[in-house]
């Protein structure tokens, strides 16, 4: 429990980047997300700019373009429905390549494909250079309702465990012939929900009666304190920085 709980987009390297303090890394995410959201759509350069300063941002942290390209397809399901907005919106239509399309669709796909991939890729990024131990931290520095930031801790460290009790329930379904292969058999997979669902229940009460009997009241106790100089927070502030440059040039032109 008191160990640092690593995570499978967590990539470990020595960069700039890993070095940054998480709340510093977090904020600087926030608010480059926050800009690229309010830049005008008509701007098309502006994201061309967004583009480039999140690949050096990621060649900075010694992220290959391969894996972060894997990472960004969780994207895909907003990408279909970009796709099907000239189709179905209405207003003036346009010819492209023989289709008839809406203009106001158009936009509003590219609005959500350009700022949508660059909201996921400074995401990953963050994700790739932060482990889950340090966001909580970062988030519990910048002072995050301590009740939430509890809950997402024991979701993190409790998800691998309901996991493995599943995948421990399924080979004992498969060392006993059982194979899911219809309907039919819905009403076995049913009961295993119902019982992983018991187990985790009783699991989480025994953790929280350990947990009063050790002397939780309600909050858990600061065991490393995170802190960022001067220094650090002006590295994290770049990207924001520049990104709010480009965008208030997009607002003026």
């Amino acid at each position: 429990m008191g160990a640092g709980h690593a995570h499978r987009l967590y990539r470990h390297a020595d960069s700039p980047v890993h070095a940054l303090p998480p709340h510093c890394k977090i904020v600087a995410v926030f608010a480059f997300v926050l800009v690229v959201v309010s830049t005008p759509r008509e701007a098309v350069w502006a994201f061309g700019l967004y583009a480039v300063l999140v690949a050096a941002v990621a060649a900075t942290a010694r992220i290959p373009a391969g894996l972060l390209l894997r990472r960004m397809l969780i994207e895909v399901p907003f990408v279909l429905f970009a796709v099907l907005m000239p189709f179905v919106a209405q207003g003036e239509r346009t010819e492209v390549l023989g289709l008839s399309l809406s203009v106001s669709g158009l936009w509003g796909a590219w609005n959500v494909l350009a700022k949508g991939t660059l909201g996921v890729a400074a995401s990953v990024i963050l994700a790739s250079t932060t482990e889950l131990r340090e966001l909580l931290l970062g988030l519990q520095r910048l002072k995050l309702p301590a009740l939430l930031v509890q809950i997402a801790s024991f979701m993190i460290r409790y998800g691998d465990v309901v996991t493995d009790e599943l995948r421990r329930m399924s080979v004992a379904r498969r060392s006993r012939g059982f194979e899911a292969r219809g309907v039919r058999h819905w009403g076995v997979l049913a009961k295993t929900a119902g019982a992983l669902f018991i187990r985790s229940y009783e699991r989480g009460e025994r953790v929280h009666l350990a947990m009063v009997s050790r002397g939780y009241t309600g909050s858990m106790p600061v065991i490393d304190e995170v802190v960022a100089t001067r220094t650090q927070w002006a590295r994290a502030a770049v990207l924001p920085a520049v990104a709010l440059a480009v965008c208030v040039i997009g607002w003026t032109l």
